[in-house]
């Protein structure tokens, strides 16, 4: 019998991708899916499956939200880009993680797991809910961390670009843009959805349309009218704007 599965991550690249490598093995059945959280609680709650991949870094609700509000707990398989929390307690406690991007070997092992799991008659449910709420309780005191890679899509493959590496990200044409060595590849999220994803501290809006590197910025120069002009140290030496409305802040952002 396929273990029947149910996936939920706010970026729908990494939930394709999941999808794809679990059709791949043969023994899953994919029963759903979605990248709003609130969404999974509804489903999960109404059909509960036998294992569910869970991302833990979500907006809105963290995947331990999500599993604070079933009424009765999956067998999980956590699924994250935070090494941080690897979860190594989880690991013990009959449950599993996956680091993203998810690898094809590493999936078959927390399959196999589930396995034993499902012949075993399940797992030890008390013991994970007080670890999720220690985890839970210490990631939320915790200082927030912030993705090492974006995923892009470049024909059927995804590819993930080092977060560092991208000098800024743009919108045109209702697609997301991020720019690597002056080469443009399409994201998944917008613009104001990265705006809340990346840190702050490394990433700053300049206009709707863009945001903007802060370690990319060779110099900035001001423009009639209140907008100023940034150079980027790329190749290219690529020219940006600051929007007008927006120049007040960033100007206190980078100490002008």
């Amino acid at each position: 019998m396929k273990i029947r599965a149910f996936l939920v991550d706010d970026e729908p690249l990494a939930l394709d991708r999941l999808r794809r490598l679990l059709a791949l093995t043969g023994r899953v059945d994919v029963i759903g899916a979605t990248s709003i959280p609130e969404e999974a609680v509804t489903a999960l709650s109404l059909q509960p499956p036998d294992v569910c991949f869970l991302d833990i870094q979500m907006p809105r609700l963290t995947g331990f939200d999500v599993l604070a509000r079933l009424p009765r707990q999956p067998i999980v398989i956590f699924t994250t880009a935070y090494d941080r929390y690897a979860l190594q307690a989880f690991g013990v406690n009959s449950v599993d993680y996956l680091l993203k991007p998810v690898e094809p070997d590493a999936l078959v092992r927390a399959l196999d797991k589930v396995e034993r799991l499902r012949a075993a008659g399940g797992f030890d449910r008390a013991g994970f809910e007080a670890i999720l709420r220690e985890v839970a309780g210490s990631m939320r005191t915790a200082a927030p961390e912030y993705p090492a890679r974006i995923a892009s899509r470049l024909g059927d493959r995804l590819c993930f670009l080092e977060v560092e590496r991208i000098t800024h990200f743009y919108s045109e044409d209702r697609l997301t843009w991020a720019v690597v060595d002056g080469k443009a590849y399409c994201v998944d999220l917008a613009i104001a959805q990265l705006e809340k994803k990346l840190d702050p501290k490394q990433f700053a809006r300049i206009h709707r349309a863009t945001l903007v590197n802060l370690a990319w910025i060779r110099d900035v120069s001001p423009l009639p009218g209140g907008s100023l002009a940034l150079r980027l140290k790329d190749a290219k030496g690529s020219e940006l704007t600051v929007a007008r409305d927006r120049a007040a802040d960033f100007r206190s952002r980078v100490e002008l």
